[in-house]
C-alpha cells in the first residue's frame, strides 16, 4: 500500500506543469516542470517563414505543431532542460495565436 501511494504521489507531481510568471500553467506536452520560461521582450521576431528565436536562430513555422497560444501576451519558450541555448524548442507560446 505504501509503495502504491509513493508511485501515485510521483505521478501527480510529474503530471503537473509549472506556471508562467502571470500565473497560467504551461501544457504538460511542453513542460516537465522546468522546461518553459517567459522570453524577454524583443527575443522573438515574426518573419515571413515563422517565429524567429533570435538567440538561437531557430525558426518555428506558423503551421508548426509546437506552437501554442500565450495567455498573457508574452512569448514563452520550452526547451529540453530549460536550456536557453538549446537549438530546438519543445514548444513556443506566442501571443495572438487565436484559440
Amino acid at each position: 500500500m505504501r509503495a502504491a501511494l509513493a508511485i501515485l504521489a510521483m505521478t501527480v507531481a510529474t503530471a503537473s506543469a509549472h506556471e508562467a510568471p502571470t500565473g497560467w500553467s504551461y501544457g504538460w506536452e511542453c513542460c516537465s516542470g522546468f522546461d518553459c520560461r517567459q522570453l524577454p521582450q524583443g527575443a522573438v521576431a515574426t518573419t515571413p517563414d515563422g517565429y524567429l528565436i533570435k538567440a538561437t536562430g531557430e525558426v518555428i513555422g506558423y503551421g508548426d505543431k509546437r506552437l501554442r497560444t500565450s495567455r498573457d501576451g508574452f512569448y514563452h519558450q520550452c526547451t529540453p532542460g530549460g536550456d536557453p541555448a538549446a537549438k530546438r524548442s519543445i514548444c513556443l507560446y506566442a501571443p495572438g495565436m487565436g484559440s
